[in-house]
């Protein structure tokens, strides 16, 4: 029987029971294709990545002697879908079954499933060998309760795959450091190197813009910094366990404008290519805590992103699927400002935030949540708009990772299923977490007058304009108090400020 193995290009998993052994009947594709690159806006990196990411992977397995079929974006035989692409390749080489490994996308799921009404073939799906547990997992895990809460899952993820456990009980005796993970950083302890590799895809950015696919950001395509096998993703964990992890927990929501990574891991994108997995990365933390003696609310606060929040989110995604993305809770319909594109404007966080990300295709958490996503939230704009542009900009952004952080996370747009309460603040918690504000235009401590900081006048319009939806929620019980509290003619002021940076939020 001969076989047809299709491999996507988040599925780089070299180590896959696929790869196992050498069959002279079994062939693998795979594509490069304009429907992957077109369905959003991408930025440059995340294309360029993706290309040479699956070019590495498809030459590895022709070392290993597998038979490779490779379509690049520019040959004259693709037909830009996988679709046509397989049904032309069975008709001309007459294979007898088709496998692929489930996507991690809706969108993907249901454009596979179309590989099943190809004539004289049959389609069969396999498992990805990636995830720690099945994508209906935590569905299941919650079936009888009321709410879903990821502290509630992490715990039990750490004692059924034992981390950092002793016995039934977490080592130190806490569960979550958090509190411990949100320490100001200005310049001490000092950062180290940026460890990421360095390439030229020149080659492939040319090929791209040969075949007049759009995209934005910088392409960075002649000294190219993530990493594009697993070689390379291996060496950037290894120096981030030697080098960052120490003082990642303390500094892992901080934000400096001097320093952009800080001590940050960039381990995403191989992690949701699959060249790496989450229990190796798991296993190297917990392994580097145990023998070097490394802090214990750095390492649990790394190991909780992986072990705990993907994993959850990822289960999340599945359980409200399809339809989550239409979600708009508050029904905000504001179009996003020009400057999410470019990067210009006078508030010195957006401006850094959103300028990072379109020069490394990268942004971190809190600049994607309380930077970008807090303003978004406060300034009313269509969640689906957010949840796109997030899609595309973030080099690491596939749509079961991004569409619940951004979408019900950050936008609050799903009305709870996932957060317990909006996550916005005015510009004091911007401040406390950065030095952004102090060369800024707007004054942070004013909610009105001429430079006020927009994000203070939003914050108390976007509780009053929704009082209805949030006035009984009880996380939020201080922020309403205060509100009912305030003098008249001063929230009648803040909300006329709010409203003049709402009718003009392009020229902010």
């Amino acid at each position: 029987m001969s076989r047809l193995r299709l491999i996507l290009g988040d599925q780089l998993n070299l180590n896959h029971s696929w790869f196992k052994e050498t069959n002279s009947s079994v062939t693998y594709v795979m594509m490069e294709v304009k429907d992957e690159t077109n369905y959003v806006l991408h930025h440059a990196q995340k294309i360029i990545a993706t290309f040479a990411a699956m070019r590495f992977f498809a030459n590895q397995l022709r070392s290993k002697d597998l038979e490779v079929i490779y379509l690049k974006i520019n040959d004259k035989e693709n037909r830009q879908n996988f679709y046509e692409n397989i049904k032309s390749i069975v008709k001309k080489r007459n294979f007898s079954q088709l496998e692929y490994q489930n996507p991690d996308e809706y969108r993907l799921m249901t454009e596979l499933q179309k590989l099943h009404s190809i004539e004289d073939i049959k389609a069969v799906p396999v498992d990805s060998e990636h995830f720690l547990i099945p994508k209906l997992y935590a569905k299941e895990f919650f079936s009888e309760k009321k709410h879903w809460r990821m502290e509630e899952f992490y715990r039990h993820m750490r004692k059924k795959f034992s981390i950092l456990m002793e016995g039934e009980k977490p080592i130190g005796g806490k569960w979550n450091y958090d509190v411990d993970n949100r320490k100001r950083w200005d310049g001490s302890p000092s950062s180290t190197q940026d460890f990421r590799p360095s390439h030229n895809h020149e080659k492939i950015f040319l090929e791209i813009n040969d075949e007049n696919i759009e995209y934005f950001g910088e392409s960075q395509a002649t000294d190219f910094r993530w990493p594009i096998s697993r070689d390379e993703s291996i060496e950037l964990l290894e120096n981030f366990i030697e080098k960052d992890l120490l003082y990642f927990g303390d500094f892992q929501d901080a934000l400096h404008d001097e320093n952009w990574r800080l001590f940050h891991s960039f381990l995403s994108f191989s992690l949701n290519t699959k060249m790496l997995s989450p229990i190796e990365v798991i296993k190297k933390a917990e392994d580097a805590y145990n023998k070097k003696d490394l802090p214990l609310a750095s390492t649990e606060g790394f190991i909780r992103q992986i072990l705990g929040w993907r994993e959850y989110i990822r289960g999340v995604y599945w359980a409200n699927m399809p339809g989550y993305d239409q979600h708009n809770f508050f029904e905000h319909k504001n179009k996003l400002p020009e400057w999410y594109w470019t990067g210009k404007t006078d508030m010195r966080c957006l401006s850094q935030s959103i300028s990072q990300s379109l020069t490394n295709a990268y942004a971190h958490h809190i600049q994607r949540l309380m930077v970008i996503g807090n303003f978004s939230l406060l300034a009313g704009i269509n969640p689906k708009e957010v949840h796109q542009w997030y899609l595309g900009i973030y080099i690491d952004a596939y749509e079961w990772v991004e569409l619940p952080n951004t979408l019900g996370m950050s936008q609050f747009a799903d009305g709870g299923i996932l957060a317990t309460k909006p996550y916005v603040s005015s510009a004091s918690y911007i401040n406390k977490m950065s030095n952004y504000c102090a060369k800024c235009k707007y004054n942070f401590k004013e909610k009105v007058g001429e430079n006020a900081c927009p994000f203070n006048s939003l914050y108390w319009n976007f509780f009053d304009r929704h009082q209805d939806k949030l006035s009984k929620n009880p996380r939020l019980g201080i922020v309403n108090s205060q509100l009912k509290k305030m003098n008249p003619t001063q929230k009648e002021q803040i909300n006329k400020k709010a409203e003049f940076y709402l009718k003009n939020l392009n020229t902010l």
